[in-house]
């Protein structure tokens, strides 16, 4: 609830927060420290750490009004990347310019990093350990759970029409029976959708955004009619100058790791590898989770498709966006690969995080820095274009693949074998089964917390594997 005073124990009526004033100012540190917490707290996916932004920011704290929040929102939902993070990066960087925006949007991924780094040591070190197993073994049949949830999510707010369903299905068999790779499947479908758009708009008109304000919280710092600060104004010498930063920023690491260690080198090519997945995150980490299995499990072969859904299950667990996955996945590539020597391979798979962590997320620092004047020329809500709408109905697809992928390793672990679908039943494993299906049922039914179920199906598994199986 909006106010002035930023105690959390007081809760004013909504009377009250009407008549507040909004603080005067704040202080770049109050904002570092609010950063900071938020990095620690924002579990939940995109959805829950954006309910949290509005909470603290709009409501509570009076930073933003809730008009201009949602503006920056549809922006960052229209952009490649984590909305949630570059949401935090633009509300910084409209606050205490581009230093603010670059410490809001760290601190939103440095805590899940460091946690990551961590949990993922801890997996690859000890995870023949009975206990360390036991809880795994539950929660693979959640994370299965999970994305079946995802794209019953993205599917029923996406596919609102017979055309947005056909491309859901083309890209479904696109990648599951022809193994078109992920690009090429983002490709065609913005393709479709701006000869779409053009052919049968009304088609197309289903895409994204979070609406209109539609409640007054009291008066904010930055509020619907309050200029736009100096700072955020836009410039084509800014433009450029923002252009050239990240451009270097980018070039430096990659050519300092081509030059030292050669072009075909694991952290080169992990360097690569997620600038270009970097880029193709149009609906969120689930949308590119596909991409990531196909080149970190398919063809470099950093990890295999068992340690690919623990990471997914690691990822659910912490705060920071779900795309944090790919701190894991460098994590454990570098260190099987022992890319440093047997005695360095902690030190190498902490590097390789951190390096796949800035090629992901550098490219959400340069749209809102670049991006945010040309957005603040106006306030009014922006739009989903065409292409989108048709890529976010490919998403689908490619999501119900990746449910497929993550069932078949998790319920059928030693494969199908022979014997057709007798022999299939056969090698079933029934108890995992039984957890999905439980799993799935909590969040679709009865809509329960991810990290409730993640939680409980991690004790059944850990019950099941010291007593019984």
């Amino acid at each position: 609830m909006c106010r002035a005073a930023e105690d959390s124990r007081l809760q004013w009526p909504y009377t009250a927060r009407m008549n507040a004033s909004p603080p005067s100012s704040v202080s770049f540190r109050q904002a570092l420290l609010f950063w900071l917490k938020l990095g620690f707290i924002s579990f939940g996916g995109p959805a829950g750490q954006i309910s949290i932004m509005h909470q603290e920011l709009v409501e509570r704290r009076c930073w933003i009004s809730e008009k201009r929040f949602l503006h920056a929102l549809n922006y960052c939902m229209v952009l490649p990347g984590p909305e949630a993070q570059q949401l935090a990066t633009y509300i910084g960087w409209l606050m205490h310019r581009t230093w603010g925006g670059i410490v809001a949007g760290a601190l939103f991924v440095l805590p899940s990093l460091l946690i990551l780094i961590i949990l993922s040591w801890t997996y690859i070190a000890f995870g023949e350990v009975p206990l360390v197993a036991g809880l795994f073994y539950g929660i693979k049949p959640a994370v299965t759970a999970i994305v079946v949830q995802a794209a019953h999510r993205i599917g029923s707010r996406a596919l609102k029409n017979k055309v947005l369903w056909a491309i859901a299905a083309a890209s479904f068999v696109a990648i599951f029976a022809l193994n078109v790779p992920f690009p090429a499947i983002v490709a065609a479908a913005a393709l479709i959708g701006y000869i779409g758009g053009r052919v049968m708009p009304a088609k197309f008109k289903t895409g994204g955004g979070h609406g209109k304000a539609g409640k007054d919280y009291g008066p904010a710092l930055i509020d619907d009619e309050t200029p736009t600060p100096p700072h955020a104004r836009f410039s084509w010498a800014r433009l450029g100058h923002v252009g050239v930063a990240g451009a270097i920023l980018w070039a430096i690491p990659m050519a300092f790791l081509t030059l030292t260690y050669g072009w075909n080198h694991t952290l080169t090519q992990m360097g690569w590898f997620f600038t270009k997945a970097a880029l193709l995150t149009f609906g969120g980490a689930y949308a590119v989770l596909p991409y990531v299995y196909q080149g970190a499990v398919g063809h470099y072969g950093w990890l295999t498709p068992t340690q690919m859904i623990d990471g997914l299950a690691l990822g659910e667990t912490t705060p920071g966006p779900l795309i944090m996955i790919v701190a894991f996945v460098g994590f454990v590539g570098a260190y099987v690969k022992t890319i440093f020597g047997a005695d360095m391979m902690f030190l190498a798979g902490a590097v390789a995080a951190s390096l796949v962590t800035w090629f992901t997320f550098l490219p959400s620092f340069i749209f809102i820095l670049a991006g945010g004047p040309l957005v603040e020329t106006t306030h009014n809500d922006l739009k989903f274009t065409a292409p989108l709408t048709a890529i976010t109905a490919a998403v689908v697809g490619v999501i119900m693949n990746l449910a497929l992928f993550f069932g078949y390793h998790v319920l059928w672990p030693k494969g199908f074998g022979g014997g057709g679908v007798i022999g299939a039943l056969h090698r079933l494993d029934w108890v995992s089964a039984l957890i999905a299906l439980a799993a799935a049922v909590a969040l679709l039914r009865f809509k329960y917390n991810v990290i409730h179920v993640i939680g409980a199906c991690a004790l059944i598994g850990l019950l099941l594997k010291t007593y019984l199986v």
